[in-house]
């Protein structure tokens, strides 16, 4: 069946950097595109990045726009999220996302999520 594991998140202090990994696994990994989105208390799920399904295309939030890179192994079917620079505002539960609909945009979320991981930046 299809799993999307993360990891990679926990607590640090504005400024600093995680990076989370998502590993995947029960569909074609190299033909989806791949997202990342976080959700914090009192608010709506937000896409934070997304990569297509070859890493050709990025997509970013303006919020972390110069902070944040997504990136991809597809050899290891696992997707990335450097996150540097990290604010008391990036704090939230993030989540990956598949989206095994190659033709659809970038960014689209697909029906495939992950667990969460919680991320908090406080001092």
């Amino acid at each position: 069946q299809v799993q999307l594991v993360e990891s990679g998140g926990g607590s640090v202090q504005p400024g600093g950097s995680l990076r989370l990994s998502c590993e995947a696994s029960g569909f074609r990994f190299s033909y989806s595109h791949m997202s990342w989105y976080r959700q914090a208390p009192g608010k709506e799920r937000e896409m934070v990045a997304a990569i297509s399904s070859n890493g050709g295309r990025t997509i970013y939030a303006d919020s972390v726009k110069g902070r944040f890179t997504i990136s991809r192994d597809n050899t290891k079917n696992t997707v990335y999220l450097q996150m540097n620079s990290l604010k008391p505002e990036d704090t939230a539960v993030y989540y990956c996302n598949a989206n095994p609909r190659e033709w659809l945009p970038v960014g689209i979320p697909g029906d495939y999520w992950g667990q969460g991981t919680q991320v908090t930046v406080s001092s």
